[in-house]
């Protein structure tokens, strides 16, 4: 399931992008103003944003650039009505990935959403680490981030469970001896390292905020 913010204020057209999208493993959140796609982003996390430039009260641009502000790198499209090469300049300044002109066929859209969306649906990135879901690799910004294997296994589950809390059980699995005080010792050692704050979760693990 692919989850997608739209910001769009053509109701007609909103509703038909949701149908046809709902029909290809989507799920849509739905925003009709800017103010209200800024307050979605905070409460939700998406694999994708579909933004219209021209909406009500805070444009798609200025919404993007103070998401982009507030390192979110979630793959954003842009939708819209005039394509010129001032407009896209700003819209590519303020971080989008993709621009799309209006109207447009619904499987071009598609296709460029699907693009965008698998490579970061193979990765996990949580505050500057990532997760190769493949090779099973973490990486602090570009470069491979270098630890034990313990660590490194108890990270990882960290980061795939993100922003959910990891199960004590599954971290225990990368320790040789099973006890709450062995996985105490490495959590701190964690949290040291990286500067994640890795906080316990009363009956059921621990968890990045």
């Amino acid at each position: 399931m692919i989850k997608i913010l739209l910001l769009e204020d053509n109701p007609t057209l909103a509703r038909s992008l949701i149908k046809y999208l709902k029909r290809h493993d989507c799920e849509i959140d739905w925003a009709k103003q800017g103010e209200e796609a800024i307050d979605l982003s905070y409460d939700h996390k998406y694999d994708l944003y579909l933004f219209d430039v021209n909406v009500p009260l805070v444009n798609g641009i200025d919404v993007l650039s103070g998401l982009r502000n507030a390192e979110d790198r979630t793959p954003a499209i842009f939708i819209s009505a005039q394509i010129d090469i001032d407009s896209m300049a700003k819209g590519f300044d303020a971080g989008a990935d993709d621009y799309i002109k209006k109207p447009f066929d619904p499987e071009e859209l598609l296709l460029r959403i699907m693009a965008k969306v698998k490579p970061a649906k193979e990765k996990r990135t949580v505050h500057g680490f990532s997760l190769d879901m493949t090779s099973h690799e973490i990486y602090r910004g570009d470069t491979l981030y270098g630890m034990g294997e313990v660590q490194k296994n108890i990270f990882a589950a960290l980061l795939t469970a993100y922003p959910e809390p990891a199960r004590k059980e599954m971290l225990m699995e990368s320790l040789a001896t099973h006890n709450d005080g062995a996985l105490r010792v490495n959590i701190v050692k964690l949290k040291k390292e990286t500067g994640l704050d890795i906080q316990a979760v009363r009956g059921v693990g621990y968890k990045i905020l």
